[in-house]
Formats: C-alpha cells, sequence, structure tokens
C-alpha cells in the first residue's frame, strides 16, 4: 500500500483513497446537500443521503420488502431473518448483528462514555443517546402524536403512547393473557407471576419488582418529597400522590358511582364506595 496517511499512518492503495481518508482528519465535507445543505466526505454517502428526501429505497428485503436506502443497511437487516450474529464480546460472549453495536456493548464492561452533555456533563456511551438527553435541556420533542398533539423527545416513545389511542397490546402474558402495550410492562408482570423481586432496598432488604418502585420506596427512609403542591407546599413521594392532593384544592372527582353519580378524587374512594350499593353491605345494615 504505497499511500500512507501522515497523521495516523494507514496505509491505502491508491492515492484517491487516501485523499478521502484525509477528510476524516482535516473534517472536510466538499459533498453537500442542495436541499438541507449538509455535508459529507464522499459523493456516495450523499448519493444515499439524498434518497432520505425523495423516498427511494432501491435495495429491497426478498422476505418481508421492506426497503432500505443503501445495501449495507439491507445487509445488516437480513440477519434479522437469518438470526446471524457474527460480532461477539470477548468478555461475556454476547452476539450482536452490527459491528457497532458490539462498540456500544463494550463500553459496559469498560466503563467508557465517550459522549458528555456540555451542559450538565452526564455521560452517554452512544452518541444518539447524547441526542435524545439533550432534548431535556432544551425541550424540544419532535416526535408528535397527530391525533393529540402530545410531543415526545424519542420516536419510541411517540410509538408507545399511539397504542393509547389505539387500544393495541402487542406483549401478551403466556400464562394469564394480560396484554401490555411495552415490553419492560411485560417484563415487570411476569415477576408476579415469578415471584422475582430482583431490586433489592439496601437498608431494609425489602424486594421489588421494579426499579421506580424501589425508588418510591428508598424515600420512605431518606425522607425525600421531590413532588411540591404549588398551592400549599406539601410535599410527596410520588407523582400520582401529588395529583391525588391537587384535587383538594381544584374539586376535581374524576371518578363517578354509576349508581349514585357521587363523585370521588382516588379509585379506591369510589371503589370502597360501591360497597354501600352491594347486597352484602343491605345485609349487614338491616342486622
Amino acid at each position: 500500500k504505497p499511500y500512507t496517511c501522515n497523521i495516523c499512518e494507514k496505509g491505502f492503495s491508491q492515492q484517491s483513497n487516501l485523499t478521502t481518508h484525509m477528510r476524516t482528519h482535516s473534517g472536510e465535507k466538499p459533498y453537500t446537500c442542495n436541499i438541507c445543505e449538509k455535508g459529507f466526505s464522499r459523493p456516495d454517502y450523499l448519493t444515499i443521503h439524498m434518497r432520505k428526501h425523495s423516498g427511494e429505497k432501491p435495495y429491497t428485503c426478498y422476505v418481508c420488502e421492506k426497503g432500505f436506502t443503501n445495501s449495507s443497511n439491507l445487509i445488516i437487516h437480513m440477519r434479522t431473518h437469518s438470526g446471524v450474529k457474527p460480532y461477539i464480546c470477548n468478555i461475556c460472549e454476547e452476539r450482536f448483528s452490527q459491528s457497532g453495536n458490539l462498540t456500544v456493548h463494550m463500553r459496559t464492561h469498560s466503563g467508557d462514555k465517550p459522549y458528555t452533555c456540555n451542559i450538565c456533563e452526564k455521560g452517554f456511551t452512544q452518541q444518539s443517546n447524547l441526542i435524545t438527553h439533550m432534548r431535556s435541556h432544551s425541550g424540544e420533542k419532535p416526535y408528535t402524536c397527530n391525533i393529540c398533539d402530545k410531543g415526545f423527545t424519542i420516536s419510541s416513545g411517540l410509538t408507545r403512547h399511539m397504542r393509547t389511542h389505539s387500544g393495541e397490546k402487542p406483549y401478551t402474558c403466556n400464562i394469564c393473557d394480560k396484554g401490555f402495550s411495552v415490553q419492560s410492562s411485560l417484563t415487570t408482570h411476569m415477576r408476579m407471576h415469578s415471584g422475582e423481586k430482583p431490586y433489592i432496598c439496601n437498608i431494609c432488604e425489602k424486594g421489588f419488582t421494579n426499579s421506580s418502585n424501589l425508588i418510591t420506596h428508598m424515600r420512605t427512609h431518606s425522607g425525600e418529597k421531590p413532588y411540591t403542591c404549588n398551592i400549599c407546599d406539601k410535599g410527596f413521594t410520588t407523582s400520582s400522590n401529588l395529583t391525588i392532593h391537587t384535587r383538594t384544592h381544584s374539586g376535581e372527582k374524576p371518578y363517578t358511582c354509576n349508581i349514585c353519580e357521587k363523585g370521588f378524587c382516588q379509585l379506591c374512594s369510589l371503589t370502597q364506595h360501591m360497597k354501600t350499593h352491594s347486597g352484602d353491605n343491605l345485609t349487614l345494615a338491616i342486622q
């Protein structure tokens, strides 16, 4: 390889390849999109990018007919059908279909977080996670529900939200057939059947099926009440308790008895009230 980079000493068989490589050091991007002005170091990268604007997807999966803008994405996609995972972690032997996923995974072993927020200095293993995090500072929510206009910082958040409108619950318990809109909810639910409680309080050793319940529990030890009423300044350990409390100020009673139309600010109060209409309670009252 007669052509060598004078910065990193990588060798190339052609002068043109060395010229292109030097742009990774200089940051030069001479090929510019005439629609969004994004720059690229190579003309073929610009060609692929232009397909995002045109919608062209010339590479099609022969199994499911999904289209892709470039051949490399199609090759990676085909592994979802074949199950091939050629990239293996040399520490825990977990396998991956993409080299980039293995690179990110290795950081879970090394603790490396190369992407850092320039506002709060929080570190991330992936650039995409940093981009999402930055929206917590900017307030940007680029993914919007076309039904209720609610915004989300990530596309998966919008996908999950849309199920609240459609009622879709694609994740089903194989024991009791209960359905869930997200995989994590099914995982937590399965622990009700198995009895598994992997999240343990390091003070009293009480176990919980999910991390959020442990976090809430820890506040009983610390006394922390991060949710504060903006009317009377009373503090609460959970946002749901604050929501219930604010109804004492607003007078809102969203839970209504379908027999006598009495309203309640909590569901549990309505449940208790319904017993006053039940035959059991009437019998006890007569006795």
